[in-house]
């Protein structure tokens, strides 16, 4: 039997993991390097997460974000979703499934609900719904922080694809924890024993 609070400790630190893997990565960048998804992976704020393939945010919607209409634009929203849901994997993951960022997006699918406005703080719940050795689907939700409006819903569908050489070479502290419970539960060459 699990404890409840280890499991939430265990997928918090495995969505964290991905975000500090990224900034080591994003540190080898040239310096006048700005990823697309830099703003957002800088600024979401995780809340909470489970093993079962859940993460929350909350993330403040910056004048950044913005279109002409001051509102966050909708192709802010991809990004933001597309960072989110990916992160929900992460608790998932084993060696040769699912890991660092998830493989690429297939399709992703928003329907936009209501305008988000400019300087509020947003939650963002992501879940995953399928995931398989090649595919995964992860749906998620932006709202209010009071729950009381929903500003727009997702449908990620992303399909697996090995972890980049590059990448596999900015080890973070949560690798040797990874690689440990794996070693611990008799798995070894990406071969899933769970």
């Amino acid at each position: 039997m699990s404890d409840p609070e280890t499991d939430r400790r265990k997928a918090m630190a495995a969505v964290q993991a991905l975000f500090e893997r990224y900034r080591v990565l994003a540190a080898r960048r040239p310096k006048d390097h700005i990823d697309f998804d830099h703003e957002v992976m800088e600024n979401l704020k995780l809340v909470d997460a489970g093993l079962d393939g859940s993460a929350v945010y909350e993330l403040y919607i910056a004048p950044n974000f913005s279109n002409l209409n001051d509102v966050m634009h909708g192709g802010a929203a991809g990004v933001i979703f597309d960072m989110a849901t990916t992160s929900a994997l992460c608790p998932m993951a084993r060696p040769g499934f699912w890991e660092f960022m998830g493989g690429v997006t297939r399709s992703l699918n928003i329907s936009y609900l209501n305008a988000v406005p400019i300087g509020i703080k947003v939650r963002v719940n992501s879940k995953v719904v399928s995931i398989g050795k090649r595919m995964a689907m992860i749906r998620g939700e932006m709202m209010s922080l009071d729950g009381r409006t929903t500003y727009c819903t997702v449908e990620h569908h992303k399909v697996h694809v090995p972890v980049l050489a590059a990448h596999r070479t900015a080890r973070i502290s949560w690798d040797e924890e990874f690689e440990k419970e794996w070693r611990a539960k008799g798995g070894e060459d990406g071969e899933s024993k769970l």
